[in-house]
């Protein structure tokens, strides 16, 4: 048995400001000297960054910078996962902590479409045994805010809706209407706060700026958000709150034990059970490619590689010795032009797919890959054009692959998540890295010798044979 303190932060809808609240909450209790462990319900990789930003700068502006460096924001994906890891990877993420926050996604019961509450905030505070602070936009209404939270605290007697926060309250007067209301509901209310504009993060065509664009800025706003909370929120009832969630039982998730299962059901998948020489993975990273989860340079590391990263716009060379290359997503076609400049390491990339190190490209991996994109030279390892396009295609996707390549032997089934405003043509290679089966059936990506891309965002600790079988082909710095 395990004691966390911990608090799921919910909303009624997107939009209702849980992520400024969220963020405002890690800030504030993270300036107590409070280790605080960020989490994200779903597949967003956006707003763990912001968490995990907030989190550290107000430790450093306190002088209470955690030893052993900053904790990750950590994705919490009932569908991509599987609901029987959500407990254990939330263990590995929050262990040693004094208080784990999780931002929910959407409204509180949204989930993965037709698949009942699946995935959804409501869900995962189930599986987690956390209570729920609700975060209201009360910007519009009054007497009816207790209506709303009487509404969602009795949908589900299983999901404990413990308070709520008042967000975007106008003014004095509206803050003691909307108390006045809610003194009857039976969910205290923990905080109110006013409009904050000044602290609003930009957007753009797939949601928030990521933080790696704009640190300074984010910084700032992160120091405003904390000082907000500080002032209208009960910090003191909220740890208080968080303390009385129960222990939780379930086994911590670890990436070496992870690995020891993989071997030992397929003997030789690591390919490198010593660990005698430890291939270099080279991981892409900077302002273009900022999507990742942290567990994938945990499993690979576990697998016996030695995890390095680089930035395609500022670094010509890959990492000395680079035996497999991992790129994650992010935003290439922001940042075209700059990608294409760096020739030297286009042509680097391009080199080592030739050699047959393995690469695992995703989403916008797949973009550098292709020959262009929006007409800018990329490293043309694959044999596709890429440009933006006025359609977003975002929701969970089933697949199997249907071919061997770097990452799955054929007929591995997975879930995943699709979310770009980019096209290619052709869509899929002679050899697709996928054939999707749900909700749609098509094929998709390319499995070209030990390159493996795609538009599919796949968490690897749902299938932790991902980063044994890329290990297992990399090319050791001595090869």
């Amino acid at each position: 048995m395990v004691s966390v303190p911990r608090l799921v932060i919910a909303a009624p809808a997107s939009g209702s400001g849980k992520t400024t609240v969220t963020a405002g909450l890690m800030a504030a209790f993270a300036e107590r000297g409070l280790d605080v462990s960020p989490h994200k319900v779903g597949p967003d990789y956006i707003d763990p960054g912001y968490h995990a930003l907030a989190i550290s700068s107000a430790a450093s502006s306190a002088g209470r910078s955690r030893a052993g460096g900053a904790r990750p924001g950590r994705n919490l994906d009932a569908y991509l996962c599987g609901p029987q890891r959500i407990a254990p990877l939330f263990l590995h993420g929050a262990a040693g902590c004094d208080l784990a926050l999780v931002e929910g996604v959407m409204g509180l019961f949204d989930g993965a479409a037709g698949q009942g509450e699946l995935a959804s905030t409501a869900h995962v505070a189930k599986l987690l045994r956390a209570p729920v602070v609700l975060v209201v936009d009360a910007s519009s209404q009054s007497r009816s805010v207790a209506a709303l939270v009487h509404g969602f605290a009795s949908w589900d007697p299983e999901v404990r809706v413990a308070g709520v926060i008042l967000n975007k309250v106008g003014s004095d007067r509206h803050e003691v209407m909307l108390r006045e209301a809610l003194e009857g509901c039976g969910v205290p209310v923990f905080g109110a706060l006013r409009r904050m504009r000044e602290v609003r993060a930009p957007s753009r065509h797939l949601g928030l700026v990521p933080v790696a664009e704009r640190r300074a800025e984010a910084v700032d706003s992160a120091a405003a958000l904390a000082a907000r909370v500080r002032k209208g929120c009960d910090l003191d009832g909220l740890l208080a709150l968080a303390r009385s969630a129960p222990p939780l039982s379930e086994p911590v998730w670890d990436p070496e034990e992870e690995m020891r299962r993989v071997v030992a059901a397929a003997p030789g998948a690591g390919g490198r059970g010593g660990r005698a020489a430890r291939p270099v993975v080279a991981v892409a990273g900077g302002a273009a490619f900022t999507f990742s989860y942290a567990e994938h340079t945990e499993l690979l590391t576990a697998a016996g590689a030695r995890v390095v990263p680089f930035d395609p716009l500022r670094d010509e060379r890959l990492p000395e010795g680079t035996g497999g290359l991992v790129i994650g997503g992010g935003f290439p076609e922001v940042y075209a032009p700059e990608l294409s400049a760096n020739e030297p390491l286009r042509a680097a990339v391009a080199r080592l797919a030739a050699s047959g190190a393995p690469i695992a490209a995703e989403c916008a991996g797949l973009l550098y890959l292709a020959r262009s994109l929006d007409g800018e030279p990329m490293c043309g390892v694959l044999a596709t054009e890429a440009q933006m396009s006025e359609r977003l295609t975002l929701g969970y996707r089933e697949a199997v692959a249907i071919s061997d390549t770097a990452l799955a032997a054929a007929g591995t089934r997975v879930r995943g998540h699709e979310f770009h405003r980019t096209t290619i043509v052709p869509g899929a290679g002679a050899e697709p890295a996928w054939g999707l089966v749900h909700p749609e059936r098509r094929t998709e990506g390319f499995a070209q010798g030990n390159v493996h891309a795609s538009y599919l965002h796949v968490h690897w600790a749902s299938v932790p044979g991902a980063a044994a079988r890329f290990a297992g082909r990399c090319v050791s710095p001595a090869g």
